[in-house]
């Protein structure tokens, strides 16, 4: 029996096998971030075959103040929903799910990217770039949950199945969930229950606009591998607060040391905290990270580490590597 091949049926979003090929920013988008032939022509390559079962569509800003870099896909504003829909249709007929990852830059932002200030939770510098950013008022943060609220929207009304929350990586929202970038004293800051009340919002917010039936993922930073950072422990029980929020899959990655860990390229090196982070909830948990080999796909599956796989770099460099992968194990 093949662990990577048998499909998922629990919740909403079912799944006819196990491989997951997680957002990886192109570039490609038209300049004013709507939906390119490039794009489509790059995600019709990499789902021709329906060898995987979810496409997760690369980060799209939700306002120009959160975008961040050239070329970046837009959710921003109902002109791009046309040109999305394409972008599912296309995928859905070769045979795929996908979902739609949409984000906010936050401190990570750059001000001749966005043309506006930059801001986040503190004025506390990004540690992966950008400018000093402005402290945001409770008001401000209460209006860019209302962003995610109408890009959650867009993206159901384009066809997809379904939207994932963005807060790894070091934007916005992992910047509000580490205490190297959160140092509020309001509620929005503190312990791991206040430095994820944005998270909550946010889900709050998507659920109501979206339904009970549309599935909502959230992409966690679960761990900044820095001293003062963020950590799995932090994780483990924002985990358990976003599945009692409605969260239907929890896909797990890096926080300011984005989607690496420095010194570590052993397959799925992120698999201690998703194993961590599965003993705490019970809706699936995806594992991306340095995954190549259909074996170790296979051993991850079989040890528990995860329920999905993402693989990026592999299908990134290699539109094959999932058919391959699948007859291999047919």
């Amino acid at each position: 029996m093949s662990y990577l091949l048998a499909p998922l049926k629990r919740g909403k979003l079912v799944l006819k096998n196990r491989l997951v090929m997680p957002p990886m920013a192109t570039s490609k988008s038209e300049e004013d971030g709507k939906v390119s032939e490039d794009i489509l022509k790059y995600y019709d390559e990499k789902s021709k075959g329906g060898y995987i079962s979810l496409v997760i569509i690369e980060h799209s800003f939700i306002s120009q103040a959160g975008k961040a870099s050239e070329r970046q896909l837009s959710i921003a504003d109902d002109s791009v929903v046309e040109s999305l829909k394409k972008l599912s249709e296309i995928i859905h007929r070769n045979g795929s799910k996908t979902v739609m990852q949409i984000n906010h830059a936050g401190s990570a932002a750059i001000r001749s990217i966005t043309g506006t200030e930059v801001i986040g939770p503190s004025a506390v510098a990004n540690p992966t770039k950008g400018d000093m950013p402005r402290e945001l008022t409770c008001m401000e943060i209460e209006d860019i949950v209302q962003e995610f609220k109408a890009a959650s929207l867009r993206v159901k009304a384009a066809g997809f199945d379904g939207v994932e929350i963005h807060s790894a990586h070091g934007y916005f929202l992992n910047q509000f969930f580490s205490p190297l970038t959160n140092k509020r004293t309001d509620e929005y800051g503190g312990d791991v229950k206040g430095r994820i009340k944005i998270h909550m919002d946010v889900i709050k917010a998507i659920r109501e606009a979206v339904g009970d039936d549309f599935p909502i993922l959230l992409r966690l930073g679960a761990s900044d591998y820095m001293p003062g950072g963020s950590t799995v422990e932090d994780s483990k029980i924002a985990a358990r607060e976003f599945e009692k929020a409605g969260v239907d899959i929890l896909d797990i990655s890096g926080g300011f040391c984005r989607y690496t860990i420095p010194g570590n390229t052993s397959q799925g090196y992120f698999s201690p905290l998703t194993e961590a982070i599965k003993k705490s909830v019970s809706i699936p948990v995806i594992l991306t990270g340095g995954i190549t080999e259909v074996q170790a796909a296979e051993t991850l599956l079989s040890e528990n580490k995860a329920d999905l796989i993402g693989v990026g770099r592999a299908i990134y460099r290699d539109s094959n590597w999932a058919k391959r992968a699948v007859e291999s194990l047919e």
